[in-house]
């Protein structure tokens, strides 16, 4: 492919993210929305992070199966009930450093 074709490509891209985010946000920017749906839709970004996690906590490589003592799950429930208390992203990310680097000795 040629020069030309890739600038093509990436702006068609960048257009493409930008209105699957901006035609949502003009249309529903004037009106309001039924509190069952707002709290709905504050539930996505967990569902989608959830979806991204747990399979890199629970699930082996090669062949493929659950393994639920693994370092990553471990660390992670503990981690969870920090998170949820305290609201604190440095302290939850140094934690779950540590708690890793733990159970790796350990494990």
């Amino acid at each position: 492919m040629f020069k030309s074709e890739y600038i093509i490509i990436v702006l068609g891209m960048g257009l493409v993210t930008y209105l699957t985010r901006w035609i949502p946000f003009f249309a529903l920017a004037r009106r309001n929305l039924p509190k069952w749906l707002v709290e709905g839709l504050d539930l996505i970004p967990v569902a989608i992070l959830s979806a991204l996690l747990l399979p890199l906590l629970i699930i082996t490589d090669d062949p493929r199966r659950i393994a639920l003592f693994r370092p990553e799950l471990v660390v992670a429930i503990p981690l969870f009930f920090f998170a949820l208390k305290t609201k604190s992203l440095g302290g939850t990310v140094i934690l779950g450093m540590l708690l890793f680097w733990g159970i790796s000795k350990v494990m």
